[in-house]
């Protein structure tokens, strides 16, 4: 009910264990705590955070103007309401790496089971698009084992690489990088802006841990099945802007059809009733603790 449904130490750790399943693992974009609740419910294994996503619920662009404060607040939120594993997107780490250790630190104590940083420099730029800068890889080196550093009082976070190198450098060097990740600590890669199934499958026979599948709409990556990204051996896939499309899409909509008949009368349909939004939220359970306060007699 107000508090964590599971311990973080338990995600983390039974998180651990779904990635040696063989099962490609599926984690939807919440942007909020009923967002990643509705994911729980629908069956899915787990919870993403994208950075972009909160810049644009702040109303800012993906172009890292978001601060570590901002960003694990609302990771906090998010991955207290679900008992699944939550990762969280920190762009390029909030600094120089001792920013990323300390950023590790704070995410393991908010309860989040994992985090990945790129190597872009800032300011960064959403990974589908062009004119990316990227650090050297000795630099991103360096935060990787920093924040590596960072998550001794639970080894068992997950500390993801994203590189962004394919677009700009190639496939080769997009390998090459992801290697000098894993030798600096880096436990899982995630290849930004590949291009079919083919290049998934090229990284996954270069690459010997496990792998993230960024399929994020209107991008330069194809839209792979579950299928398909299983069929390469690919790790985890995220959705990353899925659900806040879908909403600002019907948000959209509405407004209009509102602004033009005058009633939300013929969008009714369309709406979450109460009754289910009351169900997703455990009202009763909420309505019932508070009866057993406020009747207790002595």
């Amino acid at each position: 009910m107000l508090f964590q449904h599971t311990n973080p130490m338990v995600k983390r750790a039974e998180f651990r264990k779904a990635l040696k399943s063989g099962k490609l693992l599926r984690f939807p974009g919440a942007w909020s705590p009923l967002v990643a609740m509705q994911i729980e419910k629908i069956g899915f294994d787990g919870v993403y955070i994208s950075g972009s996503v909160l810049s644009n619920d702040l109303g800012y662009p993906d172009v890292g103007l978001t601060t570590l404060t901002e960003v694990a607040a609302r990771g906090r939120q998010i991955s207290r309401a679900t008992k699944l594993p939550t990762i969280i997107d920190i762009d390029t780490g909030f600094g120089v790496p001792m920013n990323a250790a300390r950023s590790v630190s704070e995410l393991i104590e908010l309860g989040l089971a994992g985090c990945h940083l790129e190597d872009q420099e800032n300011p960064k730029r959403c990974g589908h698009l062009d004119g990316k800068s990227l650090v050297a890889s000795s630099e991103m080196t360096m935060k990787i084992k920093a924040a590596a550093e960072g998550k001794k009082m639970d080894p068992n976070f997950l500390i993801i690489a994203r590189t962004d190198a394919r677009a700009s450098e190639g496939l080769d060097k997009a390998i090459d990088r992801a290697k000098a990740y894993v030798d600096a600590g880096a436990e899982m890669i995630f290849p930004e802006a590949l291009a079919d199934l083919k290049e998934f499958e090229i990284f996954r026979k270069a690459v010997n841990v496990p792998l993230l599948a960024n399929m994020t709409e209107f991008g330069k990556s194809k839209l792979l099945t579950t299928k398909e990204l299983e069929s390469v051996g690919f790790n985890l896939v995220i959705y990353p802007v899925t659900t806040l499309r879908l909403a600002m899409k019907a948000v959209e909509s509405g407004l209009l059809q509102i602004k033009a008949d005058g009633t939300q009368e013929a969008l009714i349909a369309k709406m979450q009733t109460r009754k289910e939004l009351y169900d997703l939220t455990n009202y009763e359970d909420y309505n019932q603790f508070d009866q057993s306060i406020f009747n207790f007699k002595v």
